[in-house]
This record gives C-alpha cells, structure tokens and sequence, in this order.
C-alpha cells in the first residue's frame, strides 16, 4: 500500500504543471503504481509496510529538520570546509562510530545527513550498526557521534524509530 501511494503521487506531481491533470494521466498513473508495488511485493515478499510515513506530524518534523538542524549543521561545515581549504589545516581519516540505530530508515537518514555534510562522507555502514566515515578533520581517533555529526543522530532516531 505504502508503496503504491508512495509511486502514484510522485506521478502526479511530476506530470503536474500547475493546472488540472488529466484523466488519462490520473488513469497511467494509477497503473503505474500498481505495477510498481506489484514488482517490489515480488522482489520484497516478507517486507511489511506501515502507514506511519503518510503521518503528517512526521512529515513536519521531517521538514523542521530539514530546515533547521540540518542546514545548520550544513552551513556551518560549508564554512569550515572552506576555512581548512584556504588555511589547508586539513588531517583527513575515517573514523568509526556507532550511533546505536536499529531501523533502516533511520540509519539511511543518517548516513545521507553526514554524506550530505561538507568535510563527511559516509563510506560503509557494518552489519554491527558501525558507521565508517571519511573525515576532512579527525580530531581523535575515536570519535563521539556528536563530534562527527551533531544532532543528526538524534533527529535520525526521532524522526525514523
């Protein structure tokens, strides 16, 4: 179901363009959601959805993240990456970290949150829930969370556990 919903209003709104949508879109796109959850029952048969992500108290926590802790967070490592590009104060390394998540979700949020970040990335996830990130900075060979990333993990638990 989740992905059925999910598949047909990203239809919907990619074929929008400010107007009325036509029938025959509404009808293609209904098509078109059913063949998508179809193949991904197939692909996923013992993956079971739940409704929780069309919650709209999550989605506007989603997007206070968003637009507020995480383009914090981003501007203020834009500016330190360029600080350590012009002064070339640079000790780059990967790091390891467990930030002791448990769902899916929530470590993919994380994971693309510290890649999205100047001066992280995240280069693997372990099947232990480690997290190797590569770090423009390393300060100490091992790390808290909240000096790799801040709050993201706590947002990343709010938002998807």
């Amino acid at each position: 179901m989740y992905v059925f919903v999910v598949s047909f209003l990203m239809y919907v709104l990619l074929v929008w363009s400010g107007g009325t949508i036509p029938a025959v879109e509404i009808g293609i796109g209904l098509f078109v959601a059913i063949v998508a959850a179809l193949l991904f029952r197939a692909w996923k048969p013992d993956r079971h959805w739940h409704l929780r992500g069309l919650n709209p108290i999550r989605w506007f926590w989603f997007l206070y993240y968003i637009f507020g802790p995480f383009a914090k967070g981003l501007l203020t490592a834009n500016i330190d990456v360029a600080k350590r590009v012009i002064t070339g104060e640079i000790r780059p390394g990967i790091v390891k970290v467990n930030p002791g998540l448990t769902n899916d979700l929530s470590k993919t949020l994380l994971a693309d949150s510290i890649t999205l970040t100047p001066g992280t990335l995240t280069v693997d996830i372990d099947d232990d829930g480690n997290y190797y990130v590569h770090w423009i900075y390393v300060t100490d060979e091992n790390p808290t969370g909240e000096d790799i990333y801040g709050p993201f993990g706590l947002w990343a638990r709010r938002l998807a556990e």
